[in-house]
This record gives C-alpha cells, sequence and structure tokens, in this order.
C-alpha cells in the first residue's frame, strides 16, 4: 500500500470517534481500525470515480474511504458514496461528519429498512455497492444474501459488488454461508473475481478470533439483473440478526441530545470539590 500508514490511521481515528457506540442486538460489531484501514483503501481503490451504495455501514469504511481521499492520503477513490441504514444514529453520523468533505467527496445518508423495497430513487442507479450484513450462523445465511439482493437492486446492470462475510475454516457455517451467498452471486450474474481471505477482526468478546473476508464481485450477465424490488416475505425474517432474534423493527431512532459527539450526561455524575463520594 503507497500511503503514510500513521496519517491513515489518524485519518480512520476520526471516522471512529463519529460513530456510534454498538447495538449487539442488530449484530452491529465493528471492525477493528487497523482492519478498517485495509478495506477503506480497498474499497477506495476498486470504486475510484465510481458513485458507490453501501447497504448498512456500522463499522464506518464509507467515511473511512472518503476520508482517506479528502485529507490526502490516498489520491483515488468514490466520487459520490450513498448510504442506506436503518439506524438514524449511523446516519446522522454520516450526515455530519459529511458536511466536513463537502466539495471533496458527497456523501448522502438514508433511513432504510432492507425488508422493503429498495426505494425508486436508488433503484439501478449506483456503479458499485458495498455490503458486511448480519452474518447469518443462525439463518442458513439468508441475512447475507437479503443484503446482497438489495446491493444488486440499487446498482446498474454490469456493476461491481463488495461483500464482506465471516470467513473462518474451523467453524464449518461460515464456510457454508460463503458457499450459499457466491452460488446466489452467481444467479444474479455475478462472478466473483477477487477475495481476501480471513482479513478482518472485530471487537467481539464471545468470538475475538472471528475473521471475515472481502469478496470482490463483478456482474458480467445483465439478463438476470433484477429490474424491481419487492419486500421482504416473513419467512425470510426469522433469526435474521441470530437465534430468536428476527428482523422486527423498521428503525433505530436517535434521542434527542445536546452533548452530540460528548459522553451521554447520563453515564456521569460530576461530584463538586469537597463534596461526598
Amino acid at each position: 500500500m503507497g500511503f503514510d500508514l500513521r496519517n491513515a490511521i489518524n485519518a480512520i481515528s476520526d471516522v471512529v470517534q463519529n460513530r456510534p457506540a454498538p447495538i449487539r442486538e442488530f449484530d452491529q460489531i465493528y471492525m477493528k481500525v487497523a482492519d478498517m484501514v485495509i478495506q477503506a483503501e480497498y474499497v477506495a481503490r476498486v470504486f475510484d470515480n465510481k458513485k458507490i451504495v453501501f447497504v448498512g455501514d456500522g463499522d464506518g469504511i464509507a467515511l473511512s474511504a472518503a476520508h482517506l481521499k479528502a485529507e490526502g492520503v490516498i489520491d483515488y477513490g468514490p466520487t459520490a458514496i450513498t448510504l442506506l441504514d436503518f439506524d438514524e444514529r449511523i446516519v446522522n453520523s454520516v450526515k455530519r461528519f459529511g458536511e466536513k468533505l463537502s466539495g471533496k467527496v458527497d456523501i448522502e445518508a438514508h433511513l432504510y429498512n432492507v425488508s422493503d423495497p429498495i426505494p425508486t430513487e436508488h433503484l439501478n442507479r449506483y456503479d458499485g455497492f458495498h455490503i458486511n450484513p448480519p452474518w447469518g450462523a443462525s439463518n442458513g445465511g439468508e441475512s447475507v444474501v437479503v443484503f446482497l439482493e438489495r446491493g444488486t437492486e440499487a446498482i446498474k446492470t454490469g456493476g461491481l459488488g463488495v461483500m464482506v462475510i465471516a470467513d473462518d475454516p474451523d467453524l464449518p457455517w461460515t464456510q457454508f454461508v460463503l458457499r450459499d451467498a457466491q452460488q446466489r452471486a452467481i444467479e444474479l450474474g455475478y462472478v466473483v473475481c477477487e477475495m481476501q481471505p480471513q482479513l478482518h477482526l472485530y471487537h467481539l468478546d464471545d468470538a475475538p478470533d472471528l475473521r471475515s473476508c472481502s469478496c470482490l464481485m463483478r456482474q458480467i450477465d445483465a439478463s438476470l439483473h433484477p429490474s424491481a424490488s419487492q419486500p421482504l416475505s416473513k419467512e425470510r425474517l426469522t433469526n435474521f440478526y441470530g437465534k430468536s432474534n428476527p428482523l422486527q423493527y423498521q428503525y433505530v431512532k436517535e434521542l434527542p441530545t445536546l452533548n452530540v459527539e460528548r459522553a451521554p450526561d447520563n453515564q456521569y455524575q460530576l461530584m463538586p470539590l469537597g463534596g461526598e463520594c
């Protein structure tokens, strides 16, 4: 990688500082910083001069790729990035940070839940997509397939896709999900043209060594590209975020606060000098 690593890490730390705390109930598990640098640079490189959509992005890879370019750490990257996410905290944090990048990289963020059809204004619009969905250990990878389909619906025919999912040879379920996701990609007209196996680590207490891979896909058969988008059936919502944890909420709404980008005031107490502990 031909860039200054220290400048890159400092740039990514700005993004980490900006993102909200993860909600584990919805499988929001954040990638570690060094691996964010690797993924963000990779995204910037494969989507250079393209308009791309992120269907979900708790990690902050969209902002990371844009910020690396805006800070001059790298001289390539997407021209425009759109985020679709059901967590209003993430949407608002991207909007706030995106204002700092105005004139360098165009950033948009919109509330969207994958149970709904892709909105008309985003259908077949982008050059590529990026997903890092719930990994599907409890639903046979169905959650991965859903995000893959939504990403495909959002891009033009012949576009690119990057899919980040679990990859651990010691955990058979990850290999079956990886196989089935690639099979669905083939059914949508893609070929997997590059794969970086066992690449990323996460802040995951119960499985600290679980890694994910990054798959780059190119659509080569436009006849298989979906021209419409439909709501998800109820059957596909089962165990979406884990065992007995279906997709049942439309949005995560952000509660108003005066302490934006500061510690929530309900998590600490100020004691005056001379006061009792």
